[in-house]
C-alpha cells in the first residue's frame, strides 16, 4: 500500500509539531550529537518556519503513522535567507516576495527511506507552486544531496544560516516543475 499524500497549512500543521519532531528525531539520528539537529532546536526553527507567508506542509501517511514530509514557505521581499550568502551571481539573492519557494525540510523515518517517500513528497510540495523558483540548503556530505541534482536543483553557492549550523551548499530549481521530475 502507498503512502497517502496531505497538503497541510500552518494552523493544522502547528498541531503536528510533536509528531513533526519525532521524525526529526528519527530521520537524523545520525547527526543528533550536533546540537544544532536537536530536538529542541529544530522545534524553535519550526515555530518560525510556520509564520513563513505561503507556508505549506506535505505529509506522508501510512494509516496512523507519520512515515514522512516536506514543508517551506515563499521568501519575503526582505528575507534574511541569503544573509552571509557566497554567490557568484548577485541576482540569485533577490527577492520580491512572490520570486522564491524556501523548500525548508524533506525527512522520511529511516525504516521507510529509499522507497521513493522523499521524491513523491518534493514533487507533491512544489509541483504547484506559484512561484519562479524553489531554494533549498543542503549539507555537501548528504546523500541527499546527488538526488537533488538529479531531480533538477542547481548549486548557486554556499551559506551558513545560523551560527551553529553546518555550511550549506544552496540550490535552486526553476517551477513549475517540468517532466520528467513531475
Amino acid at each position: 500500500m502507498g503512502a497517502a499524500l496531505a497538503h497541510h497549512d500552518a494552523q493544522h500543521a502547528a498541531t503536528l509539531r510533536d509528531e513533526l519532531i519525532d521524525v526529526h528525531l528519527d530521520a537524523r539520528a545520525d547527526l543528533l550529537d550536533n546540537p544544532f539537529y536537536s530536538g529542541q532546536r529544530f522545534g524553535e526553527r519550526l515555530d518560525n518556519y510556520l509564520l513563513s507567508p505561503g507556508f505549506d506542509l506535505v505529509t506522508a501517511r501510512i494509516g496512523a503513522e507519520l512515515l514522512g514530509y516536506a514543508f517551506g514557505g515563499t521568501l519575503p521581499a526582505n528575507t534574511q535567507w541569503w544573509r552571509g550568502s557566497e554567490v557568484a551571481d548577485p541576482d540569485v539573492t533577490r527577492e520580491t516576495g512572490q520570486r522564491t519557494f524556501a523548500f525548508r525540510e524533506i525527512l522520511v523515518r529511516r525504516a521507510h527511506q529509499r522507497r521513493g517517500h522523499a521524491h513523491r513528497l518534493h514533487n507533491e510540495l512544489l509541483g504547484a507552486r506559484a512561484e519562479e523558483r524553489a531554494t533549498l540548503l543542503v549539507r555537501d556530505d548528504n546523500p541527499a544531496r546527488e538526488l537533488y541534482l538529479r531531480w533538477g536543483w542547481h548549486l548557486v553557492g554556499h551559506l551558513q544560516p545560523f551560527p551553529d549550523s553546518p555550511r550549506f551548499e544552496a540550490m535552486v530549481i526553476p517551477l513549475p516543475l517540468v517532466p520528467p521530475l513531475v
